[in-house]
């Protein structure tokens, strides 16, 4: 199981990123998957997480209206698409999945993790 996220970059406030996550291993359609991000000094925090046990897709209320988490099933890729960046959407993003992980929440239990890649809002 691997995950690779890819796509980050310097961006200014207000404009836009996509973010991607190639998975390889296992089809990405069978389980949870999200996106998480770790600011220097903060916690690391759900940002947008797909369910595969009721097919809903859930987001943080700091990404509400502005991310969209999307799934191409044929190139076994998840997506973040980050519209109208704040400096605090700053930080290093990753993908993770729940294969054997289990947990009370959408977020919780992922139990393999691709690397992550800077996100840098910034005029």
């Amino acid at each position: 199981v691997q995950l690779q996220a890819s796509g980050g970059g310097l961006v200014q406030p207000g404009g836009s990123l996509r973010l991607s996550c190639a998975a390889s291993g296992f089809f990405l359609d069978y389980y949870a998957i999200g996106w998480f991000r770790q600011a220097p000094g903060k916690e690391r925090e759900g940002v947008s997480c797909f369910s595969s046990s009721d097919g809903i897709t859930y987001y943080s209320d700091s990404v509400k209206g502005r991310f969209t988490i999307s799934r191409d099933n044929d190139k076994n890729t998840v997506y973040l698409q980050m519209s109208s960046l704040k400096p605090e959407d700053t930080a290093v993003y990753y993908c993770a999945t729940r294969i054997y992980g289990y947990g009370p929440s959408c977020y919780s239990g992922m139990d393999y993790w691709g690397k992550g890649t800077q996100v840098t809002v910034s005029s």
